[in-house]
């Protein structure tokens, strides 16, 4: 029975398609619970779904100006990477411009990102809607396509989370002081507006790597629903910050495995998951609390 349970499991990786959708979703839960852990600490959740919708405007945009055309041969020309550079330089202006509109005008945080990335979407939708058809790489940014993972795509996503794991890693101290206490931590030197745009690029990227692999509608989900989790279940930054790394990857992992035997995208099944295990650890923590709270009433 046991060598039936591990042939269950291992069953799916004879296919390359599923080995490389599973490497590939370990990377992004790792990337989307990393990042997560600033923006929910930052009470800034709305920016990740935000600009995943500001960077779906570049992807419809980038696909207009990059659209596949016969070449002399009579194939097609790949214009993956000038799909990528456009739709993520649309992405870095959006998060330029929402930073410095907050900065510069006295617009809150999420009407800014609700100005930004709403405008930026809705010129996504015109333009497919003046179309009228799509193609791979804007169904898989909308819904995402972990299986349809190509090499250009596993490359991005690669370069991102070296550039991610750097970043986290060199400026841990700078990102930790201006999450918490932006206002002491400008008074200590640390340049915070650099820092937050800078941090902003990064998500931005980010999400570009992520975008076809979980898609714009669901990618939010999963970078913040793992810190959360994590922050249900600790309050040392340092632990939330791998417990979140952690979820993310492992539940990601097996969004791509539910999705092979229950027939629904990868993307959905991670989101259906971590909801899951989110739903389980905020009964046990509330059962915790209450536990605690009768017995010290009782001590007293």
């Amino acid at each position: 029975m046991f060598n039936d349970i591990i042939n269950y499991f291992l069953a799916p990786f004879q296919y390359s398609f599923f080995t490389n959708a599973f490497f590939a979703s370990i990377l992004v839960g790792m990337l989307c619970g990393t990042i997560g852990v600033y923006i929910v600490l930052r009470g800034m959740s709305y920016i990740g779904h935000g600009l995943s919708h500001a960077i779906f405007g570049g992807a419809a945009f980038a696909f207009v100006v990059f659209d596949q055309r016969p070449d002399s041969a009579g194939g097609t020309e790949d214009r993956t990477w000038s799909f990528y550079i456009a739709a993520g330089a649309w992405g870095f202006i959006s998060a330029i411009l929402i930073s410095q509109i907050v900065r510069r005008f006295r617009i809150t945080a999420d009407a800014a990102i609700g100005i930004v990335t709403t405008a930026s979407f809705a010129v996504g939708v015109a333009l497919l809607s003046a179309l009228k058809r799509f193609t791979r790489n804007l169904d898989a940014s909308l819904f995402g396509n972990m299986f349809g993972l190509n090499n250009k795509d596993f490359m991005l996503l690669i370069a991102v989370t070296i550039v991610v794991l750097f970043v986290v890693f060199f400026f841990y101290r700078q990102l930790l002081f201006s999450t918490f206490d932006e206002e002491t931590a400008r008074v200590y030197g640390v340049p915070t507006q650099i820092v937050e745009t800078f941090f902003s690029l990064v998500l931005a990227g980010m999400i570009l790597a992520a975008m076809n692999l979980m898609g714009v509608t669901l990618i939010a989900a999963a970078i913040v629903v793992p810190p959360v989790i994590a922050r249900l279940l600790t309050h040392q930054f340092h632990r939330m910050l791998l417990g979140s790394m952690l979820i993310g990857s492992v539940t990601a992992a097996f969004g791509v495995f539910i999705s092979m035997k229950g027939d629904i995208p990868p993307s959905a099944g991670t989101v259906l998951l971590q909801t899951a295990i989110f739903i389980a650890v905020l009964v046990y923590t509330s059962v915790v609390h209450r536990r605690e709270m009768f017995l010290n009433a009782h001590i007293a």
